[in-house]
């Protein structure tokens, strides 16, 4: 379900940030979009899109009244065209791709990278000048402790993945094995 709605958000989220790199309003639309998904992620709001018995003009409507002045004209039609196609509920997912896309156009490459333990701040720089070079743009690190890893790290950036956590060792040999 999650890759399904990346499949529907990716288009308008590329369409988005097309238009507002065009006109010049990148940041104004970045702020819309997160202000739009922190609505649309509430749960009452959530169930509200997602029950099929509650017109999608209804709940357009609302969603344009409760951001308000908020929304400038560009993002008040991208809530008035996913209502249109009955996609509200991928306006999360729409705000994340357009983050990344906004990230990946200043040169700059978002990375999570799991743990089992902390790391230590001479290798987290190690790690960002290393993953600097092999992405070949600034990175963005962030960290977090996953002690399900065992040991070892999990970096992600994007679609980009470096497993070598000793979980991951664990799958491949598990997947090894049955053959």
């Amino acid at each position: 379900m999650a890759g399904e709605l990346t499949t529907i958000a990716r288009p308008y989220a590329e369409a988005a940030f097309a238009h507002a790199k065009e006109s010049g309003r990148i940041d104004a639309w970045a702020d819309a979009l997160t202000l739009l998904a922190t609505v649309t992620s509430d749960p009452h709001m959530a169930a509200q899109i997602g029950n099929p018995t509650v017109p999608r003009e209804r709940i357009r409507d609302l969603l344009l009244e409760i951001c308000g002045d908020a929304l400038a004209a560009g993002p008040a039609n991208l809530v008035r065209l996913l209502a249109d196609n009955a996609r509200l509920a991928a306006i999360p997912e729409i705000a994340r791709l357009f983050e990344e896309r906004r990230v990946a156009d200043q040169g700059v490459r978002h990375v999570l990278v799991r743990s089992a333990f902390e790391v230590e701040d001479a290798q987290r720089s190690a790690l960002s000048d290393a993953l600097a070079k092999r992405l070949g743009a600034q990175v963005d690190l962030s960290f977090e402790i996953d002690t399900a890893l065992l040991g070892g790290l999990e970096i992600r950036a994007g679609d980009f993945v470096i497993d070598h956590s000793v979980r991951g060792k664990i799958k491949q040999l598990a997947h090894a094995l049955q053959f």
